[in-house]
């Protein structure tokens, strides 16, 4: 996903901010740019899945076709390009309307399928179907805004300009990858038993990540509206979205932290010994996770992609060295250290660099509260 999209969504919001007269050429560009990459990413799909399945101990029935629908399904998600058009115009809610409607839908089909009892291959083409009828709501709905997708156009030099940009921007998505689930390929080394502990721990702690998501994305085109008219506005911005960030995150920590043991109990009812131990640490690093999904705004809007880069690198190589470490001593809670430590330091890594080192005191101030009792003793 993170190569088939290249990187783009951000880049394509803040390039038709700063020049919307270029808005069909900026489309039309990375449109072709991510429908050329998903076409490609389906034999390499195909050849990977082959390639592993021949090497396993336990291959099982080949699912070639499962696998090439599900590289096409990909392939319909270049149009999201319309949802990054939409979103620099604030105008999110056009999206949320087709995105509705295409789950209504989906679900529908769906429950068709499991009634009739169909072959898994009828599922992945579920999948495809869920990914033309999004493509075909985007165009629709943004056609019926008074525009046409037949007036975007590829431009070359804006093509090299936004793969110049992204390029970093998806490395880093596969560091992010690598320092999110390396921790459970190596507790392999644990037995089995302990990896699925630590999975059990890892879906409670992470089931909150989709928050900075949605509220980082919502608030992009503001930061850059706000960044070309006011700086002054812009850090403020920024200030005031890390103190949200820190302001929920940190309760949902504080609440998990000291009610560990009622929460495994209720979920899985107590049949992940030890869960109870890894949760309270291992929640802290959503802490980290919230400030670093709103620092890479700032790293975005600046163009400091290679930062960006840069701090997810430092993180998976301190989670897999740690882990070295601490796994064969502590097991599942020596690689919830590990993720929390290397939470920490991707995050705070642009305290290091000295064009990002103010952004990093102002997430510190967040994160320890000056910034909400600065706020009090102005009232």
């Amino acid at each position: 996903a993170a190569i088939g999209a290249l990187g783009l969504d951000t880049f394509v919001i803040r390039e038709i901010i700063n020049d919307p007269t270029k808005k069909d050429e900026i489309l039309g560009t990375s449109l072709l740019l991510r429908l050329t990459v998903n076409l490609l990413l389906i034999p390499v799909s195909i050849g990977l899945y082959l390639l592993f399945h021949h090497l396993s101990d336990r291959p099982g029935e080949p699912l070639t076709y499962v696998v090439a629908l599900l590289s096409f399904a990909a392939f319909f998600k270049s149009f999201n390009v319309i949802d990054s058009y939409f979103q620099s115009q604030v105008q999110s809610k056009y999206v949320v309307q087709v995105q509705n409607i295409c789950v209504i839908a989906s679900a529908v089909f769906k429950i068709i399928l499991v009634y009739l009892k169909v072959p898994v291959i009828w599922f992945a083409w579920a999948l495809v179907f869920d990914g033309f009828i999004l493509a075909l709501g985007l165009t629709i709905r943004y056609q019926a805004k008074g525009f046409s997708i037949f007036k975007w156009h590829f431009k070359k030099e804006r093509a090299k300009s936004l793969l110049k940009q992204s390029a970093p921007l998806i490395l880093s998505a596969v560091m992010v990858s690598i320092y999110m689930k390396i921790d459970q390929v190596m507790l392999k080394s644990e037995g089995s038993a302990a990896v699925g502990i630590y999975s059990a721990v890892a879906k409670i702690s992470e089931a909150w990540y989709f928050i900075p998501v949605a509220i980082v994305t919502s608030v992009f085109p503001a930061l850059i509206h706000a960044r070309k008219t006011d700086h002054a506005r812009y850090i403020k911005r920024l200030q005031n979205l890390y103190d949200l960030l820190v302001a929920i995150s940190l309760p949902v920590a504080l609440i998990i932290t000291f009610s560990s043991n009622i929460i495994i109990d209720i979920i899985y009812d107590n049949r992940f010994v030890g869960a109870e131990n890894m949760l309270p640490i291992h929640i802290w690093s959503g802490v980290f996770v919230f400030l670093g999904s709103a620092s890479s705004q700032f790293l975005l809007a600046e163009g400091f992609t290679k930062i960006s880069f840069y701090r997810t690198a430092v993180g998976a190589i301190i989670n897999i060295l740690l882990n070295l470490w601490l796994i064969p001593l502590y097991a599942g809670v020596g690689a919830s250290i590990a993720t929390l430590i290397a939470c920490a330091s991707s995050a705070f890594y642009i305290l290091l660099i000295p064009k990002t080192r103010q952004q990093g005191i102002m997430m510190l101030k967040s994160l320890f509260l000056i910034t909400v009792f600065q706020k009090i003793l102005k009232r």
